[in-house]
């Protein structure tokens, strides 16, 4: 059996015990994330049916929980949020066990390679290995595919009983144009009406004499790809989804010999067409599946401590303080049966894939009722399956926002964080990357002033000349610094410029000491910056932050003194997002 599809066009009652604000809670963040991560609270409050109050405190308490941000009539999905997405993936164990593999193929094919699951009769996401070309994958982890229009849903469907073949049909009846996926172009409304045929079935398909309908042949079709993919052990797409694209699929299997996913070459029909595709990569495919059940049957790693879903506030007595310190603050602005719902998704994660309630219980500092009451409506609204002893995550969770926040790049995660460092300290803020022997920056918040320090987007300068540059080169090993400078042309901005290589790297040992790099008028007269630099969540220095001021406001030490920790603060709450973004997809730094 699978779990409800996420389209399915009705639900069952919620059971008596259901969590009614965490429904509420998670219909919000549904809709916020169908949005695109972004809509009006007004819109929420149509969409959704909730009374305005109601999306009020569902919006205050996920702010709480740093998952969403409100920005005047907006609400935000923000990065934090993604943990319960990463939770999935690390029970899974799929992209640490099976990821470097598929890449290790991606590199071997020079193409797109993907690992899928299945979730209702759909197809989702949870890795993908895409080559930079015109022509190439746009699909997101997360992202979800009819069964039908892809290689994998084939696989799957062969493991459907009757009751999951008729809730496909009622799906493909209720949305025959695929509305429901926003991941996938619209179906053709000619092919909607005809039972989709896709170029290499549409022969037979039509001409079977059991498709005397379009939902009768949308079933044959689909059918026959099922049955060919049984035959053949893999699955083809020819241009299922759109014109030119094709992909060959294969499952995988665990030691139980159950299929838990399947890995997929995409290719364009510019590079193979769908006759060449699995003669060029089946044999390559055949030995990856091969090493992917090999890595499953390793035993998984248990969990760390810093895995454990209350290490970030520092262990289950810091979890409940702040519980009872949110509801202090915020009153019934901060709902705790949705945030205690919510915490409930990240008791599971790496070796605990498989939970009962007195471990879910234990894990999350919850009473034991109150994990039992949240546990039933998680699963009756298909986040959790339970084999009525252990609870376990499904990819549905992956719907909330995963998608979607999984595309932010380094720029997007820093811009909120700048500017409510803008709203604290007054002077503009910016982030910064190394570009060759250059800063580049790439986020920006100016702040208004009468005399302001005016820098765009993209805007360059040598990095030995600026404090979010000397940030930056103080995070390379010493040696690299050393030959970077002897090939500098290192020449003076103003009279105040510090050009002696030796000199320099006395400054840039201070900056790893201290933490941070001040520089007083080297680059510009009157110009006075302080930066940090950006860590990303294995500790390599990604970014720096800085605030430019003008110098003749303070002392340097004044400058020092009034904008450090907050700049500090800023770095660390940039660092966390970055953590959380960047633990199973690469976050571009532009």
């Amino acid at each position: 059996m699978t779990h409800p599809a996420p389209t399915a066009p009705s639900s069952p009652a919620a059971p008596p015990e259901a969590v009614g604000p965490l429904i509420r809670c998670l219909t919000v963040l549904r809709e916020l994330s169908a949005g695109g991560g972004r809509q009006a609270v007004g819109d929420l409050v149509r969409v959704t049916g909730l009374a305005r109050s109601t999306v009020d405190r569902v919006l205050s308490t996920l702010a709480r929980l740093g998952y969403v941000r409100v920005e005047g009539r907006d609400a935000v999905l923000a990065p934090r949020l993604l943990e319960l997405g990463n939770a999935y993936l690390a029970a899974s164990g799929l992209p640490d066990r099976l990821g470097p593999l598929a890449d290790r193929l991606a590199d071997e094919l020079d193409e797109s390679v993907s690992l899928a699951v299945p979730d209702g009769d759909g197809v989702r996401f949870v890795h993908q290995a895409t080559r930079r070309r015109a022509m190439s994958l746009a699909f997101r982890i997360g992202d979800l595919l009819p069964a039908e229009r892809g290689a994998p849903g084939a696989l799957f469907a062969d493991a459907w009983d009757a009751s999951d073949w008729a809730r496909w049909r009622a799906r493909r009846a209720a949305d025959p144009t695929d509305a429901g996926f926003p991941a996938v172009p619209p179906r053709p409304h000619d092919e909607a009406e005809s039972g989709f045929p896709s170029p290499a079935t549409s022969s037979p398909a039509t001409s079977s004499p059991a498709a005397s309908s379009p939902a009768a042949a949308s079933t044959v079709v689909f059918e026959e790809r099922v049955d060919a993919a049984r035959a053949a052990g893999w699955s083809l797409d020819d241009q299922l989804i759109e014109p030119g694209l094709v992909a060959v699929a294969m499952p995988v299997r665990d030691p139980a010999g159950r299929v838990v996913c399947a890995v997929s070459v995409v290719s364009h029909t510019s590079r193979l067409s769908a006759a060449e595709l699995p003669g060029a990569v089946l044999p390559r495919l055949r030995d990856t599946v091969t090493a992917m059940e090999l890595a499953l049957t390793a035993p998984q790693e248990p969990p760390t401590s810093a895995a454990s879903p209350t290490a970030s506030t520092g262990g289950l007595s810091s979890h409940a303080s702040w519980m009872r310190a949110s509801k202090q603050e915020l009153g019934p602005e901060f709902v705790e049966s949705m945030a205690r719902g919510l915490l409930t998704l990240t008791a599971f994660g790496a070796g605990r894939a498989a939970l009962p309630l007195t471990a879910v219980a234990e894990a999350t500092g919850l009473a034991r009722a109150t994990a039992r009451r949240a546990l039933i409506t998680l699963e009756h609204l298909g986040y959790l399956a339970s084999d009525g002893k252990l609870f376990r995550l499904t990819p549905k969770v992956l719907e909330l926002g995963f998608a979607h926040l999984s595309g932010l790049t380094l720029p997007a995660i820093a811009q909120p964080h700048l500017a409510a460092l803008v709203e604290r300290v007054h002077d503009s803020a910016s982030l910064a990357v190394l570009s060759g022997d250059d800063i580049q920056y790439v986020a920006r918040v100016p702040t208004v002033r009468i005399m302001g320090v005016n820098i765009t987007l993209g805007t360059r300068f040598p990095a030995y000349a600026t404090s979010m540059g000397r940030a930056l080169l103080a995070g390379l090993p010493p040696a690299e610094v050393s030959a970077r400078l002897s090939l500098t042309d290192l020449r003076p901005f103003t009279r105040h410029t510090v050009t002696d290589p030796e000199a320099l790297l006395a400054l840039l040992q201070q900056v790893r000491t201290d933490g941070y790099a001040l520089v007083d008028e080297e680059l510009e007269e009157g110009l006075r910056s302080l930066a940090v630099p950006v860590h990303d969540r294995t500790g390599e220095v990604v970014a720096a932050v800085n605030v430019s001021t003008h110098a003749g406001r303070t002392t340097p030490a004044g400058t020092r003194d009034a904008i450090l920790p907050a700049l500090r603060e800023t770095a660390t709450a940039i660092e966390a997002d970055l953590a959380v973004a960047g633990r199973y997809v690469r976050i571009p730094v532009l």
